[in-house]
């Protein structure tokens, strides 16, 4: 049986990590095994790292902070995602801006907090929920050097309901982040 190999990188909480590990870690899709074969935090207290450990996964810790440009932080991602055979690497809540460096030598998606190409950035959520929008959303995208620009990959829209409140829009965000997510890894590794 074929097996595809991904690396998920995270900063934080890892409840998108949590996703994949739940819906497409070791399971089989039109004859393909998928593997979440590399965890990458840029935070040594990322509650994502305990999320990967009940998986039996080592999560590698690169803190950007240790380095003196975000080319040379990009440079050690690429260097370690390079000693794995991984087909598909994943931003999963990964709070960094790539660079060419990463982006000319790694096939990556990304998961963004709005409809892009609208509210692009860290602070989607809180944007799209103060704007005049009707619907917020997730979209999946392809990285590139623009940040939240690259190719579409899938996007998903919710309404607006009169009295939401801000958490109750990044509720619906996340719900459906931790729904599209692991969909578009399943189309792209196993539907090609």
């Amino acid at each position: 049986m074929l097996t595809k190999k991904i690396a998920v990188l995270f900063s934080g909480s890892g409840s998108n990590l949590q996703a994949i590990l739940d819906k497409v870690h070791n399971k089989v899709f039109n004859s393909v095994r998928i593997e979440v074969a590399l965890c990458i935090s840029n935070k040594a207290d990322a509650y994502g790292i305990q999320r990967a450990e009940k998986y039996g996964l080592e999560t590698k810790i690169i803190e950007n902070k240790n380095f003196s440009s975000r080319e040379e932080f990009d440079a050690a991602l690429v260097e370690e995602i390079k000693k794995q055979d991984i087909d598909l690497v994943v931003l999963a809540g990964f709070m960094r801006i790539l660079t060419s460096v990463f982006t000319t030598q790694i096939k990556a998606i990304n998961l963004h907090p709005s409809i892009l190409p609208l509210f692009k950035g860290a602070h989607a959520i809180q944007e799209s929920f103060d704007s005049d929008m009707q619907v917020g959303g997730v979209s999946v995208h392809w990285v590139s050097e623009e940040l939240d620009g690259g190719k579409l990959i899938a996007q998903r829209a919710f309404e607006r309901k009169s009295q939401m409140s801000l958490d109750d829009w990044a509720n619906a965000i996340h719900s459906i982040e931790h729904e599209i997510l692991p969909e578009a890894i399943v189309k792209i590794l196993c539907n090609n």
